[in-house]
């Protein structure tokens, strides 16, 4: 009984804690006030623990999927985890990683990865999918939501709806300017600003400026529809008036491109090592799609450009060892499924107008040196010639595919006595000159005993040019070419001080430039070979013609000289007619324009009448120099009505100090008295200030 009791009691107390502890769970109230504001974030209190929490972006869009990896058992799966987890490392921080194996510990040859963004598992789908590990094994490489994707591709296939019609920006609006006037680029500030600028008279118009608007360096297309400029990720082309963004080419560590002559395909080369996949190092895209066409590996060095295009776009062709390859578009094929087979080849050319090939190769034991003209696509040899003592060639095409001159270098053989192998001495050149418009392409030939420095075609016509001799007797000679007859002397100045030849693309005047320290530049007319102008640009990098031939550009680049950078633009008579001195300036470049859509009968008329023209473009010009001098005029005027207002303030302001000038100068009016009335007593105050004591010993 007494137990009972006892436990009767506990149960007592039991419930009537239990209805007090309901009780007091019902009175409190922790609630705050309705205008109660929370001073404390939540970052004060729990900022260690929200670092971690999970983010929107956090989930299976950062997961890729790798299969084709080998399936190896335990011993070996040390070296396979840091095989693949170093190659794809290059595209992110991967944050987690699964090996499938089976029961034996063999791994089943898939993986997957995930990496701390999505950004990092996009990149390494693009460029690691069909990546080769070995001969036996090619990565395959997806994203794990593309499972999904794939998993709900219905079974009837729905033709896609037509897409909104998009309109293009206008890429040849800069031809439609009615004054013709070129257009150029800058690149200043030590390569952070790019600068279009529009040559107008009197002075520039600057039509685009952008900062950062490239990483190293920029490039026109051929026939200037394009601007290229450089990024670590590609390469980007702008065009249109406002330099929209046409087109993107992912190409990680592009270094070098090159269009091809009608603007179809570009060529992207990325050199460096930071280039994951070795296969895709130079790339070919579709300029108009943005597609890739097909990728090159490069073994060993090369000079760029490594592939060279024929003038319509229709083949391209690289040299390899004893071995040239022609390549056809747009399959990207070799041609005829099959390489020229060629034991020491050594260079090749195109001709600019026609789908003919040079090439030349090197003399071997009794065998000599021989210059080759091939027709592509027929492979059809339509010129050869023979060559001996050949040191080196050097394949030289006049812009009108008229003339092909290919400089020989040639060693002096010296005969020894009878039993002795013959020896050279020195060396001397020879200009072998192909006709290419004249039936079985006739040669001719010059010989130069004096050391060549600089050889340049004229682009318009049948002369050359060339630098030659050993300082300080350096010459210029211009020689004339004629059907059946050898290269005729046209003149030879002497004692010149240049290095480089710059031709105007049309024709007839040059500059002779000598592009180290002293920058002496030469303006020659070659009709006459007056001298019309010896000036010189100090330290001069650069001489560009703009593409009418009008005016030169001379440019002093930061990228070669870090002191008095700028740009100069003469006339063609070498006239100074803009000098700019830009502090970083780096790079200068015309626009180019695609060739004239006139005949030659239309453009020998417009030559013929010129006169006629003449009155026209000099009243243009009198008014534009009319309305620039009118805006100067009104420019000086709004500063002078500017200075006006500033004095009238500054009157009124002196007028109002007058009675403070008054007290402090004794009611003496100093302002109103001239030179010869002020009666004002001058003091002259004299104080010791310090003491110098010098020991002369």
């Amino acid at each position: 009984m007494a137990k009972k009791k006892e436990t009767d009691k506990s149960a007592q107390n039991y419930n009537k804690n239990t209805k007090t502890e309901a009780a007091d769970d019902e009175e409190p109230n922790f609630s705050d006030d309705e205008n109660y504001v929370d001073q404390v974030s939540d970052e004060e209190l729990l900022g260690d623990l929200l670092k971690d929490r999970p983010k929107e972006k956090d989930g299976v869009d950062s997961i890729i999927v790798v299969d084709g990896i080998p399936q190896v058992g335990p011993d070996r799966f040390e070296k396979l985890h840091s095989v693949i987890i170093k190659f794809f490392s290059k595209f992110g921080n991967i944050i987690n990683e699964y090996f499938p194996k089976s029961e034996t510990g063999q791994t089943k040859g898939y993986v997957f990865l995930e990496y701390v963004s999505p950004e990092n598992a996009i990149e390494a789908v693009n460029t690691a999918n069909n990546h080769k590990l070995d001969k036996q094994h090619t990565f395959l490489v997806n994203l794990f939501t593309d499972f999904k994707k794939y998993e709900e591709i219905p079974e009837v296939w729905e033709p896609p709806q037509p897409q909104p019609y998009k309109e293009q920006t206008e890429l040849y609006s800069f031809l439609m300017d009615a004054d013709a006037y070129d257009q150029f680029s800058v690149i200043t500030n030590r390569g952070s600003m790019v600068q279009i600028m529009q040559n107008s008279a009197p002075e520039p118009t600057k039509l685009e400026e952008r900062s950062r608007w490239t990483e190293t360096f920029i490039q026109w297309s051929p026939l200037g529809t394009y601007l290229a400029t450089f990024h670590y990720k590609g390469i980007a082309l702008w065009g249109g008036p406002k330099f929209e963004q046409a087109m993107k080419f992912g190409h990680t560590g592009v270094a070098y491109i090159e269009f091809s002559p009608c603007e179809r395909y570009l060529v992207t080369f990325a050199p460096s090592a930071e280039n994951i996949d070795p296969k895709k190092m130079v790339i070919i895209w579709d300029i108009r799609t943005g597609l890739e066409k097909r990728s090159f590996s490069i073994d060993g060095t090369t000079v760029w450009p490594i592939f060279r295009w024929s003038k319509d776009d229709k083949y391209f062709a690289r040299i390899g060892q004893d071995v040239l390859s022609v390549y056809e578009t747009p399959s990207f094929g070799l041609l005829d499924k099959k390489s020229f087979k060629l034991n020491g080849i050594r260079d090749f050319s195109w001709s600019p107008t026609d789908n003919i090939l040079a090439y030349w190769v090197a003399e071997d034991k009794d065998v000599p040196a021989r210059v080759v003209l091939i027709e592509i696509p027929s492979r059809t040899e339509i010129r050869a010639n023979n060559l001996f003592n050949v040191a080196s060639c050097t394949m030289h095409w006049q812009k009108s595919g008229d003339y092909l001159c290919v400089k020989v270098d040639r060693f002096s053989k010296v005969k020894k006595e009878k039993g002795d192998q013959p020896k050279y001495s020195g060396m001397y050149y020879n200009f072998e000159i192909f006709h290419m418009r004249e039936k079985n392409i006739p040669k001719d030939s010059e010989e130069v005993k004096e050391q060549i420095h600089a050889f340049a075609w004229e682009p318009v016509g049948s002369k050359f040019a060339i630098i030659h001799g050993e300082s300080p007797n350096i010459c210029v000679s211009f020689y004339s070419v004629k059907t059946g007859q050898t290269p005729t002397m046209l003149k030879r100045l002497e004692k010149r001080v240049c290095n480089n030849l710059f031709w105007s693309p049309m024709g007839q005047f040059i500059v002779l430039a000598d592009l180290r320290a002293n920058g002496i530049l030469e303006f020659v007319d070659t009709n006459d070979f007056t001298v019309m102008n010896t000036t010189d640009h100090f330290q001069v990098t650069d001489v560009e013609w703009d593409p009418t031939g009008r005016y030169v550009v001379t440019a002093v680049s930061y990228w070669k000289v870090k002191v008095d950078t700028g740009y100069w633009i003469w006339s063609f008579q070498g006239k100074i007619i803009k000098r700019n001195n830009v502090d970083g300036f780096c790079n200068f470049l015309w626009r180019p324009r695609p060739p004239t859509l006139l005949s030659a009968e239309q453009q020998k008329e417009i030559r013929k009448n010129l006169k006629k023209y003449s009155p026209q473009f000099e009243s243009k010009d009198r008014m534009r120099m009319t309305k620039a001098s009118k805006e100067l005029m009104e420019k000086r005027r709004q500063l002078m009505k500017d200075f006006e207002e500033i004095r009238n303030r500054q009157l009124e302001v002196w007028k109002e100090q007058k009675p403070h000038r008054l007290e402090l100068r004794y009611n003496v009016d100093t302002d109103e008295l001239d030179s010869d009335t002020k009666n004002v007593e001058e003091e002259v105050v004299e104080f010791f200030v310090k003491e110098e004591v010098t020991i002369i010993e």
